[in-house]
Parts: structure tokens; C-alpha cells; sequence
């Protein structure tokens, strides 16, 4: 689909505001329990550093937004709408990913949420794919990263 160059430039800016915003909720939920609940809970030895955390949701949230914005910018509204209903379920499940671990300090109950966020995921990647295959490849790196925060969270589940 064919918009005009402002219409491209202002539909960038939104997909990035919508998941940086996204991302800036999740920090305001973390903010509080990193120093406390969360510094005293039982982590493997595979647990990055607490300041690792904060650069790689931001990039894994500005690559998201791009990827949303190409099957966007690209598709027709009814060939877009399957695939960005499933990256607003997975941005969702991002954020109660993080209310339910940080918030609630509920990690079993994360555990279960982090496992249906990386199904999204991949789901989002999957429906990108025939629409734009670099909106898919610019998704891996966020599969990748909430599969090993799974791990971490099973991890942390156990341990504690």
C-alpha cells in the first residue's frame, strides 16, 4: 500500500512511541523491585548483570517497532490486520510479563505468561514473514532474548 512520505514518517514514530511506551511502563513496574524483592531472590549463574537489562529491551523495542511499522507501511489494512493484531497481543503479553514477575512478584505465574508471550512471539515473526521477511528477521532477536527470559524465569522459579 502506497502513503504519502509524511504519512510513512509519522506511522514510524507511532510504532516506536507505542513500544518504547511499552517498554517505559515495564521500567516504571521494574524500577521498584530490582533493588529490592528482586536483588534477594535465589538467580543461576547465567543471570545477567541488572544494567544489561535496560539497553537490550530498548533496542529489542525500537527493532519491533520497525518491524511493525514495515508490515504496516507495506500491506493492505485486512493483510496487515492478522499480523499487527498479533504484535499488539505480544506487546501485551510483554508488559503482563513484567507485571506478573516484577509486579506482583509472582514468578511461577510469570512462568506462565513468559510461555505464551514466546509463542507470540514467534507467531508475530511467523505472520511478518510473508509480508516482509526483514519485519520477520528484525523479530528473531526479541524470540531469541524473551526464550532465554523464560529460562531465566524458570530458573529463578525454581530456585526460589
Amino acid at each position: 500500500m502506497k502513503r504519502s512520505r509524511t504519512a510513512e514518517i509519522a506511522g514510524l514514530v507511532l510504532f516506536l512511541a507505542l513500544c518504547l511506551g511499552i517498554g517505559a511502563l515495564g521500567a516504571a513496574v521494574t524500577a521498584s523491585s530490582v533493588k529490592a524483592w528482586y536483588a534477594d531472590l535465589n538467580k543461576p549463574p547465567f543471570t545477567p548483570p541488572d544494567e544489561v537489562f535496560g539497553p537490550v529491551w530498548t533496542v529489542l523495542y525500537i527493532m519491533m517497532g520497525i518491524a511493525a511499522w514495515r508490515v504496516w507501511r507495506v500491506a493492505d489494512r485486512e493483510t496487515a490486520q492478522g499480523p499487527l493484531t498479533m504484535f499488539a497481543l505480544q506487546l501485551a503479553l510483554s508488559l503482563g510479563w513484567v507485571v506478573a514477575f516484577f509486579g506482583l512478584e509472582r514468578t511461577g505465574s510469570a512462568v506462565a505468561v513468559i510461555l505464551v508471550f514466546e509463542l507470540a512471539v514467534v507467531s508475530t515473526a511467523l505472520a511478518f514473514r510473508p509480508i516482509d521477511r526483514l519485519a520477520a528477521l528484525l523479530m528473531v532477536p526479541y524470540a531469541l532474548w524473551v526464550g532465554f527470559a523464560a529460562v531465566l524465569n524458570i530458573a529463578i522459579w525454581r530456585l526460589n
